[in-house]
């Protein structure tokens, strides 16, 4: 009889997950807390207090909250998480390396770039010893770190971070990976920055069309790659190719995003500045 109850408590533990699962991935976050929540609560009165699927459901926790902007509730999620891992698992197991990255995230949005950077060099460390040379998640760590350079404004250590997972990328992904297309358009960034325009537009046109293959023709990311384009011409002052270029992402994110996404209301300042500027 007990040992009914306790499978059907993992079987509703288990269904609150897939649905917390469902409504995060449709941007319905309140009602995702809400369904991880349930879960976790089932968890902590089934299982023991250290066991990793309690970590588990922690850590879904703290990405909806990231997501959410929430950023103090997201790093005490992460961090509970991250307690738990370091009881039940061995030390240079993968997921606390995906801990020490997701709490480096929060700190990185949080505009505390010396703990992100701390956070993502503990992940990176974890990953060089539990992960093949050229693992894909080896070079999402040093993307993480190139971005917190490029915001930091340590462009030259930004540059060698985002090559390296550049590299590892090419080795280990099929040639139109997305991935490939977001390392470029990460290199693409930091030459902007530089205001290394021309290095910056070859970038970003190299990840543009990587993004043409991989992406269906009216995807938000392809959007953000003709923005881009657009801001190098616009510093270039090459203002009718920026202006063409900014249409271009207009018109992706008028039919692929809600009407009062910040985006739109984003390409639609840079239209009207260059406007002003011709």
């Amino acid at each position: 009889m007990l040992l009914n109850e306790a499978s059907n408590e993992n079987d509703e533990s288990y269904c609150y997950h897939y649905l917390g699962v469902i409504k995060y991935n449709l941007g319905q976050y309140n009602e995702a807390i809400e369904f991880y929540q349930k879960s976790l609560d089932i968890k902590e009165k089934t299982l023991p207090p250290n066991d990793p699927d309690l970590a588990y459901s922690y850590n879904n926790i703290g990405s909806v909250y990231n997501n959410m902007g929430e950023y103090s509730k997201a790093l005490s999620s992460y961090e509970r998480s991250l307690e738990i891992q370091k009881i039940a698992l061995p030390p240079n197991h993968p997921d606390l390396a995906a801990s020490y990255n997701n709490i480096g995230n929060v700190y990185d949005n949080m505009g505390e770039y010396s703990k992100a950077l701390a956070s993502y060099e503990r992940s990176l460390d974890i990953r060089k010893i539990a992960l093949p040379p050229n693992h894909p998640d080896l070079a999402f760590s040093y993307g993480n770190i190139g971005l917190v350079y490029d915001n930091m404004g340590e462009y030259s250590k930004a540059l060698s971070s985002h090559e390296r997972s550049l590299e590892i990328r090419k080795i280990a992904l099929p040639p139109n990976h997305p991935d490939l297309a977001a390392s470029y358009l990460n290199i693409g960034s930091v030459y902007r920055n530089m205001g290394e325009y021309s290095k910056a537009l070859t970038s970003y046109e190299r990840s543009l069309e990587i993004k043409k293959i991989a992406l269906p023709p009216n995807h938000p990311n392809l959007a953000s790659s003709y923005n881009n384009i657009g801001l190098v011409y616009d510093n270039m002052g090459e203002y009718s190719k920026a202006l063409s270029y900014y249409e271009k992402a207009q018109d992706i994110w008028k039919k692929s995003l809600p009407s009062n996404h910040p985006h739109i209301a984003l390409v639609k300042r840079n239209i009207d500045n260059v406007k002003k500027k011709m």
